[in-house]
Parts: C-alpha cells; sequence; structure tokens
C-alpha cells in the first residue's frame, strides 16, 4: 500500500513511565486493588518454589526410606501453605477483578469529559478525533486485553517473574555457576524480534485506526433509523454493503501484515528455547549418569531449570506485554495532556452577566490548519450594548467561523475580542461561555425529556415553569399542548416507548428555547430558522424583540427578508464586511446585498400567491418586510 505519510516512532512516554504512572493511578484510584495485586506476588513465588521444591522432597524421604511420621511431618507443612496459597490466589484474584472494573471505568470517564470538554478548534481537527478513539480503546477489552489496566497488572507480574528468576537462579547456580547467564543471554534474540514487531505495531497504528474509524461510521448509520428511508428509497444498502466490505478488506490487509510478523518473531523464539533447554537438559543428564547428582537433586534441578526458562520466557513476555500495552497508554495520555487553550482567569464573567455589553473584533483574523488563505482577514467589528446585528454572506464568507471565534470556540490567528473592552484572553474558558447563549446550525437533541434539554439540567435541577415559557416563545406551544406529558415527554424513541421524534424545525425551536432559557447576554442565532417554513419563521421573528430585549445579538441567515428587525446588517465576502447598515441603507446602495434580497423576495412572493397567505406586507419600496 501507498505510504501517505511518515509514521511517528517515538512513543509519548517511555515504558517505565508509562508502569510508574500506571501505579500511581490505580493506587489513587483503586487502591484495593493494588493491595491486593501486591499481596499475591510473594504468593504466586511461595507456590511456584513449593511446587519445584515438593516432588524432590518426596523423592528423598523415599529413597532414604522414612517413616510416615517423618514424611507427613516434613512434606505435610509443605502441602499445607501450598493450599493456603492458592485459596488466597483465588480469593484475591476475583476480588482484584472487581476492583479493577471500577479503575477502568473511571479511567474511560476521563476519556469522556476530556472529550467534552476538549477546546473546540482542537477537537474538530481529523488527527484528534482519531486519537481520542485510540485513547478510548485504551479503555476497553480488545482480544481479552484491556491496556490501561493491563500495564499495573503486567508490571507486577514482571516484579513477581524476576524475583523467581533470582530465586530459580539461585538454585542452578548449584549446578553450575555458568548455567544462570547462559540461559539468561540467549533470549536476547527474543526481545530484539518482539521490540521489532511492536516499533512496526507503533509506527503504522494510524493506518488501521482510520480504517476502524470508518467502519465504526458505515455500522452506525446503517443502524441508524433515521437514515433507513434513505437507504431504502435510495437504493443505499448494496453501495453501504461495498463500502463496509472494500474497508473490512483494507482492515484484513493489516491483520495479515500483524499476524505474520508477529508469527516470525514467535519462530525466532522457539527455536532460542528449543536450544537454550535442551543443552541444559542434556548437561543435568550427564551428571546423573556420571554419579554427581543423586535422584532427589536431578529432580530439583530438572524442574528448577524448567522453571527458570519459563521465567525467563515470561519475563520478556511480560515486558513485551508492556510495552505493547503501553503503547496505547501512551494514546491515552497524550489525548488528557492535549493543552486547554484555556485563558489567563484575570477577567470575571460575573462583572459582565447583568447588562448587554460592549463587543469588539480588532482585526481579527482566522486561518484554519493547513489551509492556504485566511477565511477572516483583518475584521474590525463593533457591537454596541443592546445591539442586534445581521451578518449575511454566501456560503464560505466566513459567518460561521466568526460566530465560532465570537462564543470562544476558535482563537484568533490574529487580533483580538473584546467584551466590555476586556480581551477574551482573559476568561476562563468555561467562565467566558457564560456570556453566550447560541443557536446553531446543527442541531443535536439527545434523549432527555423536553424541560431537561431546554435547562440542561436532570430532574429537580429544571425551573419547569420557566422551562415552559421559554419553549412557548420559541414556538413551540401547540406542540406542548398536543403531548400528554407535556415538558415532561422524553425524546428518544430508541430508548422510550413513549418518547418522540422531532422535526427539523421543531429541533432548532427547541435549541432556541435551550438559548432563551440560558438567558446570557450575548445570544447568537446562526440560522436559527433554517429548517422552518416562511410563516413559522416570521412568527418567530415577530417575538424577536422580547427575546432580544436586554441583550446584545448577533443573528446570522441567508434569508435576508428576515433581517429587517436588526438595528445593523453586516454583509460579508471573502472574510471581510463588504457593505454596512440598516436594510434600507443597503437597498438604496444598490449593491450585493441589494442583488440577492431582490433574487430571493420574488420567490417569496410566489410562495405567498400560491398559497394565500403572506404574513408579509410590502412596503412602497417593494421590500418584504415582516
Amino acid at each position: 500500500m501507498k505510504e501517505n505519510r511518515k509514521p511517528k516512532t517515538r512513543p509519548y512516554r517511555s515504558t517505565l513511565d508509562n508502569a510508574l504512572w500506571s501505579f500511581r493511578e490505580i493506587l489513587r484510584e483503586a487502591p484495593i486493588a493494588f493491595l491486593l495485586l501486591a499481596l499475591a506476588v510473594p504468593l504466586n513465588v511461595c507456590l511456584a518454589y513449593t511446587e519445584v521444591y515438593l516432588p524432590s522432597l518426596a523423592v528423598a524421604e523415599v529413597t532414604a526410606q522414612a517413616s510416615l511420621a517423618r514424611m507427613a511431618s516434613r512434606i505435610g507443612p509443605v502441602i499445607a501453605l501450598m493450599l493456603v496459597s492458592s485459596v488466597l490466589l483465588t480469593f484475591f484474584g476475583r476480588l482484584s477483578e472487581n476492583y479493577l472494573s471500577i479503575y477502568t471505568f473511571r479511567q474511560s470517564v476521563k476519556i469522556e469529559r476530556k472529550s467534552m470538554t476538549c477546546f473546540f478548534q482542537n477537537y474538530e481537527s481529523k488527527d484528534i478525533r482519531d486519537l481520542s478513539d485510540r485513547a478510548a480503546r485504551a479503555t476497553q477489552l480488545w482480544n481479552g486485553v484491556c491496556p490501561i489496566s493491563d500495564v499495573p497488572l503486567r508490571s507486577l507480574k514482571l516484579i513477581e517473574n524476576f524475583l523467581c528468576y533470582l530465586l530459580f537462579g539461585s538454585v542452578i547456580s548449584f549446578v553450575s555457576p555458568l548455567l544462570a547467564p547462559i540461559l539468561t543471554i540467549a533470549p536476547a534474540v527474543n526481545w530484539f524480534c518482539a521490540r521489532a514487531y511492536r516499533n512496526w505495531e507503533y509506527a503504522h497504528r494510524d493506518r488501521w485506526t482510520d480504517i476502524d474509524r470508518r467502519l465504526w461510521y458505515v455500522q452506525g448509520e446503517t443502524a441508524d433509523f433515521r437514515a433507513g428511508k434513505d437507504i431504502r428509497i435510495y437504493g443505499m444498502a448494496g453501495w453501504l454493503r461495498q463500502v463496509y466490505s472494500d474497508l473490512c478488506g483494507q482492515r484484513a490487509f493489516w491483520n495479515r501484515q500483524m499476524a505474520w510478523r508477529s508469527f516470525l518473531s514467535r519462530i525466532a523464539d522457539l527455536v532460542v528455547i528449543l536450544l537454550r533447554d535442551g543443552a541444559a537438559y542434556a548437561l543435568l543428564i550427564k551428571m546423573t549418569l556420571e554419579g554427581e547428582l543423586t535422584v532427589d537433586r536431578f529432580l530439583l534441578y530438572f524442574s528448577a531449570i524448567s522453571m527458570f526458562a519459563a521465567f525467563i520466557g515470561n519475563i520478556m513476555t511480560e515486558w513485551n506485554g508492556i510495552r505493547s500495552t503501553s503503547l496505547a497508554v501512551c494514546d491515552f495520555r497524550r489525548y488528557l495532556d492535549l493543552p486547554e487553550q484555556d485563558g489567563t482567569g484575570e477577567a470575571d464573567a460575573d462583572d459582565h452577566l447583568h447588562s448587554a455589553p460592549e463587543i469588539a473584533l480588532e482585526h481579527v483574523s482566522f486561518r484554519y490548519k493547513d489551509a492556504g488563505t485566511d477565511t477572516l482577514t483583518d475584521l474590525s467589528l463593533t457591537l454596541k450594548p443592546g445591539e442586534k446585528v445581521a451578518l449575511v454572506g454566501l456560503n464560505g464568507a466566513g459567518k460561521t467561523t466568526l460566530v465560532k471565534l465570537l462564543c470562544g470556540l476558535y482563537l484568533p490567528t490574529e487580533g483580538d475580542i473584546r467584551i466590555n473592552g476586556v480581551s477574551a484572553r482573559k476568561f476562563r474558558r468555561n467562565d467566558y461561555y457564560r456570556l453566550f447563549a447560541p443557536v446553531f446550525q446543527d442541531v443535536q437533541t439527545g434523549f432527555f425529556s423536553l424541560a431537561e434539554t431546554v435547562s440542561g439540567q436532570i430532574g429537580t435541577g429544571t425551573d419547569f415553569d420557566r422551562a415552559e415559557q421559554c419553549l412557548k416563545l420559541a414556538g413551540l406551544g401547540e406542540k406542548l399542548a398536543s403531548l400528554p406529558q407535556g415538558i415532561h415527554t422524553k425524546l428518544d424513541k430508541q430508548l422510550y416507548e413513549d418518547g418522540i421524534a422531532l422535526s427539523g424545525g421543531e429541533a432548532q425551536k427547541l435549541m432556541l428555547a435551550r438559548a432563551l432559557y440560558k438567558d446570557a447576554p450575548i445570544l447568537v442565532l446562526d440560522e436559527p430558522t433554517a429548517y422552518l417554513d416562511p410563516i413559522a419563521e416570521n412568527q418567530i421573528y415577530l417575538q424577536y424583540q422580547e427575546m432580544t430585549q436586554g441583550k446584545t445579538s448577533l443573528f446570522i441567515s441567508h434569508r435576508l427578508a428576515s433581517t429587517q428587525f436588526c438595528d445593523r446588517i453586516l454583509y460579508l465576502k471573502d472574510g471581510r464586511i463588504a457593505e454596512e447598515g440598516t436594510h434600507h441603507d443597503l437597498i438604496a446602495l444598490g449593491g450585493e446585498y441589494a442583488s440577492l434580497y431582490e433574487k430571493q423576495s420574488c420567490w417569496y412572493r410566489e410562495d405567498y400567491e400560491e398559497s394565500g397567505s403572506n404574513p408579509y406586507t410590502e412596503s412602497g419600496e417593494g421590500d418584504i418586510q415582516p
């Protein structure tokens, strides 16, 4: 496959750093789990040694023709110790699983919290969204492994196996002082093979992350009943199956690549094991045949060498496992460490909440990442306290970008935004958000009740009377009257048997009610009536004066007939203010605004003549007005 970009090969954090971080996290989030896992280490070491020592002890007692009483007194305590260790290990294991699941859940909550609070300009980037997916996968079970809990588990297992390595290395050193070093050096080949595989996997992880995201997207769309109509009417099922099949083929290609490289690394591992263990066992057999070892000593050393070799393998396995899952933890930590782009905190939103503020944009420019030109260029603009300003222009003029800058979702590439003379950079971001009540183009309703959606609160945190008033003011009064449960009606039909699905226009009105409920001093409406018919749109505008009373407001619309209630209209073109003035000023100017308005007004007249109902009246100038 074609290489499109240079892979990143250096992890965000080292394996040791991730292991220490994991210990700190689990001690803070689930200390009992850490205690249980730590207690299992000496118990496993004890059990491993007794399993090797018991057969040798039994053979020694039998060959010495010891009495049953002597055998019981020497073998019995060892068996009892093994039994107690096994019972405790089982008990600790079951308990630690429960506490580890709590730890994993708390780490997954951190990912969700970060996704909801991450600086929007960063989160909008595809690279960050891909990183978010990988970070979330670090808290999930994949192929029986959950990376976020696997690192501390494997780290303790590594310590356990190293202690056993020292213990059994001491035992086999009585056979030959060189035996332990030789058996230790041999697995170096395995380590390098496994390391090469891990580095390859990390360097190419972006490839299958992108494919997985596309697969999940297709799965989600086909499972969403809202897309069911389009899939059936437009015959999209075959196309979606083909897209899914192609993506599965791409994923299978990378799965084969990973499987083949993993297989090669395991082949090298098996060859080294055969050579290493074969030589050690040959030495023991030779020493026994020559009379240098008794039968019980042979059995002890034979088992010890087997265990020693196994623990070397376990050390390599655990270390490689830590290295592998550590890469996923790197994504987790990198995502949580993303900069918040927060303000200095010198300014307090409380000082600006009680009256309509003045908003000033001073030489503001903005350019999207990797874009060749600015979307907004050297824009200077002042919204006076309580002023109602309309922002109009063709698609791509920069209207929505300007709204996102104003609301603090983006940071200007150049210039500054000031609220009552105070730079927006001096507000803490969450504090700054309190100043704005926006209604964006994209509508997301969730699965709460109407009242909870309006208030953003669950249960008793909602002022139901106020929520109902805002819903009616936003034009949903008739809808509420038709619902048996009124404002307590749930929104999602997939989760609630008696839930409802709102039309696009109704959902927009609901978002408008939410903005009114927030009662922020700055109201921003970005195409708030895009899904409404002209009559419903007019009803909203007739109430606009009441909605914006005591507020500074910015209104964006493609329908120029709806801008006349504003104090001032700004016509944006190519990221600059091309025309400015009242509706009548711009009509008299005869520029691009007037030309666009004339084209749209013809459509309004034709629609109303056909319907026989015209909420707009014509002025002497031929303008359509509310």
